[in-house]
């Protein structure tokens, strides 16, 4: 009998957590279903939108003036995304612990490196569907990562990644395909 019990109950939880980031956070956009088991963050402006049926673990934190979508069926576990253009997460993808900055945050060359940042310091990140990112990696501006392809834990990824396949590493390798 607390079988039957504990699904409505569950199911009216997660809807109070809902309403309730919705009221703190007006920027947030929460599809339904959406699981909030850990805590999320907003900070200095960013817009963010969670699709259908995705889970939240632990604390994720989101920052910077930019955008993030973040498809449906998704695993956000203690995620870290800072945005100045544009984050976007397909649908399956499974993100543990690892941070997405679509920035550099500062100018590279020595004279400038106290101006504020530029155009060419922050490019728009695209994560497509079925991506599983492993703890502790790092994915930088710029950077498409292709369908069903995994991010090994603690990978620098500073350039594009194709489909279907495991990088590892930095600088990132390829360590396997999956589709040979």
């Amino acid at each position: 009998m607390s079988g039957i019990r504990r699904g409505p109950v569950v199911r009216v939880v997660f809807a109070v957590k809902r309403g309730w980031y919705r009221l703190r956070y007006p920027r947030l956009q929460l599809g339904p279903g959406v699981e909030i088991r850990g805590r999320i963050r907003l900070r200095r402006g960013v817009r963010v939108s969670i699709g259908a049926h995705t889970r939240v673990n632990k604390l994720v934190r989101f920052a910077g003036p930019g955008e993030v979508r973040v498809g449906a069926h998704c695993l956000l576990n203690a995620t870290w995304i800072g945005t100045w253009t544009s984050v976007t997460i397909g649908d399956r993808c499974l993100l543990s612990d690892c941070e997405l900055l679509d920035n550099d945050f500062h100018n590279l060359p020595p004279e400038r490196r106290h101006d504020p940042p530029t155009a060419a310091t922050r490019a728009p990140i695209t994560v497509e569907e079925n991506v599983w990112i492993g703890a502790h990696a790092l994915v930088m501006k710029g950077v498409r990562i292709g369908r069903d392809s995994v991010v090994g834990a603690a990978t620098v990824v500073r350039a594009d990644v194709p489909p279907g396949v495991v990088v590892i590493g930095n600088p990132q390798q390829i360590a396997k395909k999956f589709h040979d």
